[in-house]
């Protein structure tokens, strides 16, 4: 058992409003200078919807991610020699209609500081960056399909609907049956990473101490692979520094003990953010899994904070104990691994990502076409037994499982139901206490469930404080191992092979007698 550490989150999609308050916070703070008009390190898509960039899910076309091949796995994209091949023309990355539409545009913000006498109130009007152009018409942006607009259209080519009749697919793209939720997305910072096992110069790395992706400005020579490797594409090219650019989760606030600016600003406080210890020795093994029990592997790996066995193994792994305290107080580890309530997005990428999501329940769906008693509207809702859903009601949430299993579980229904079941057996406790006076218990038991355990999770979704969401240690730069996959003296396809000569130092901060360890 090999014990690292590794920054991770849990977005609540029951209580995102789709205010893009993280994405205004994240843009204000990282994005909002020249060649990065189009970077949107956060954004909150839609669904159902094809996102940003278009289609980005569908990796028949843009071949992100992993794939098994033998006993091993291998890019979606192709080996080297494929890599060599499109070097000077890479067909598996988004154009700039892909973000943009038809024209790359900016907007006339000059307007609003204008001294000038006007009739009316000054407005930023949309304006070409290529012609210089004003008032063009926008066809794309970042949130097109917010609020379900164009789901008619565009949702046509939502892959999460894949596994659903081409009848349902129509029908819940209609007025009387549509559904729609948000999905807030940045970078996962992923236990396997394909953008950096993609990256020629090695200009990809994930740190050791904390698990963070980040790309060297340096030594970035901006080939794109990053983009098409990465199958949530959120590597982005900066087209004024000729670098590629990504999420850096905000390492200069979170070294000092502070979640990233998008946790903080979140208006809904759906964010939770905290350590988790992990076994690197069974990440290959999570990663074979099969598409079904992906989200199970990768939970397999993820160690009890509390088991003395691996607190030494990650005090042997150079682990801290303020770093272990707060693995235990981690609110990521309780929703992710003991509630099991949080599922990864796409497991079947195999990149293991570190950000998760608790799916969300949903309103009952229409009555019409239904038998139910007495006159119905067509925009009634289905009658239920109570109050709220009961635990065998599932099938009448509005959003239908299989989307929901296709978007978080590789498409294993059941990893979704037990979530929404356990959310919904919460609820029933909550209301048997408030209403009748006396705790359901019954409830809880039938999904796996102790009273504390109901006691937690209100706690953990909808009472928590600050600092019981964000579990943020502080970094300890002179503490950091130095390894291969972050040496900054070389790097890339030739210098980190395993025959290479090159020697390296196990840390800047050790004496200089410290002996030169060569690659393992």
């Amino acid at each position: 058992m090999r014990v690292k550490a590794q920054f991770s989150m849990t977005f609540n999609l029951e209580k995102c409003i789709g205010c893009n308050t993280c994405t205004v916070a994240c843009k204000n703070v990282w994005t909002n200078r020249e060649g990065a008009e189009y970077m949107w390190w956060n954004n909150v898509e839609t669904k159902p919807g094809i996102g940003y960039p278009k289609r980005w899910e569908d990796q028949e076309l843009w071949r992100g991610g992993w794939v098994k091949k033998g006993n091993g796995l291998g890019l979606r994209y192709g080996g080297k020699p494929y890599m060599l091949l499109n070097l000077f023309f890479n067909p598996h990355v988004p154009e700039m209609a892909d973000y943009y539409g038809n024209d790359v545009y900016t907007f006339t913000y000059d307007d609003l500081h204008t001294t000038k006498q006007l009739t009316q109130q000054p407005m930023a009007r949309p304006k070409s960056m290529v012609t210089e152009k004003e008032d063009i018409p926008i066809t794309w942006g970042v949130n097109w399909e917010d609020n379900a607009g164009g789901a008619h259209v565009t949702g046509k080519y939502d892959v999460n609907f894949q596994g659903i009749s081409k009848e349902e697919h129509e029908a819940y793209l209609r007025l009387r049956d549509v559904f729609y939720f948000y999905v807030p997305r940045i970078c996962n910072h992923c236990v396997n990473p394909a953008c950096v096992a993609a990256c020629p110069s090695g200009a990809a790395y994930k740190r050791e101490e904390d698990g963070i992706v980040l790309i060297d400005q340096t030594r970035c020579r901006n080939w794109r692979y990053c983009i098409s490797a990465c199958p949530y594409k959120k590597p982005y090219y900066n087209w004024v520094s000729g670098k590629m650019e990504k999420c850096i989760l905000c390492f200069p606030r979170v070294e000092a003990g502070m979640p990233p600016v998008c946790f903080h600003s979140c208006v809904g406080k759906i964010r939770s953010f905290g350590v988790i210890l992990y076994d690197m020795d069974r990440v290959q093994e999570a990663a074979l899994a099969e598409d079904r029990d992906l989200v199970r592997a990768q939970r397999e790996i993820i160690l009890d904070p509390f088991d003395q066995k691996v607190i030494e193994g990650a005090r042997e792994s150079g682990i801290g104990d303020d770093w272990i305290d707060a693995a235990q107080r981690s609110p990521v580890y309780k929703l992710v691994k003991k509630w099991e309530l949080a599922l990864p997005l796409h497991p079947e990428f195999r990149t293991m990502p570190m950000l998760f999501y608790l799916p969300p329940l949903s309103p009952m769906m229409t009555s019409a076409g239904q038998d139910s008693p007495g006159d119905t509207d067509i925009f009634d809702m289905a009658q239920t037994k109570g109050m709220l859903a009961d635990l065998d009601e599932l099938d009448k949430l509005r959003v239908p499982m299989k989307y929901l299993a296709s978007l978080m579980a590789a498409g294993n229904e059941e990893e979704v139901k037990k979530s929404l079941m356990r959310q919904l057996a919460v609820r029933h406790y909550q209301r048997s206490i408030r209403v009748e006076g006396k705790p359901n218990v019954d409830v809880l038991k039938k999904v796996g469930l102790t009273e504390e355990d109901a006691q937690g999770i209100v706690r953990g979704i909808s009472l928590a404080f600050y600092n019981e969401r964000f579990v943020v240690p502080t970094t300890k730069r002179e503490a950091a191992d130095i390894s291969p996959y972050i040496e900054r003296g070389f790097a890339g396809l030739v210098g980190m092979g395993p025959s290479t000569s090159l020697k390296r130092r196990r840390s800047y901060f050790k004496s200089h007698h410290t002996p030169e360890k060569k690659y393992e």
